[in-house]
């Protein structure tokens, strides 16, 4: 599942002549329309239209008329499935990252991004690290209450040596 693979991975933002670096640390998935929690369980919208693409491209949308939220695509094309990018520790750098929103807004990811092929793209990319193992936690989502027996999924993934998930 690729939830639990970025796990470890580095995502890169480049601004400019500027690049920053963070180690993904908290992510959870959305498994397609028959998952209540995701955004394609409303069917295709132009809002998400980008989940119904193909994998690798950045879904970002704006919630609680505050925040910007990235999200990979993930599966084949046409499921509907993404992963929520929760949580990371800056790599080289200080911010604190331990959110979706934190994490969107200090490296500067918008709705500018939504559609990004971050296996092309120069401004916004994931690396995988060269080596190392990290233990991973399965647990539930957070924030789905509405999503009826999809809230019990455990659909949530976490590195727990981390200091930078956005909830223990």
């Amino acid at each position: 599942m690729l939830a639990e693979r970025l796990i470890g991975t580095f995502l890169v933002r480049r601004i400019g002549d500027r690049q920053r670096l963070a180690r993904i640390v908290e992510t959870e998935a959305y498994v397609g329309p028959e998952d209540l929690a995701s955004h394609s369980s409303r069917g295709r919208t132009k809002r998400t239209e980008v989940m119904f693409g193909p994998a690798g491209h950045a879904y970002v949308y704006f919630i609680y008329g505050m925040y910007d939220m990235l999200n990979i695509v993930a599966g084949k094309t046409g499921s509907g499935q993404a992963v929520l990018i929760r949580a990371a520790e800056p790599i080289g750098w200080e911010a604190d990252l331990s959110g979706p929103g934190k994490l969107a807004r200090e490296l500067r990811i918008t709705r500018a991004q939504n559609g990004l092929d971050l296996t092309t793209s120069g401004e916004l990319f994931l690396r995988v690290p060269s080596a190392g193992t990290i233990k991973i936690v399965r647990s539930k989502r957070i924030g789905i209450d509405y999503a009826e027996h999809w809230k019990h999924a455990l659909l949530r993934f976490t590195d727990p040596a981390s200091k930078a998930l956005s909830r223990p």
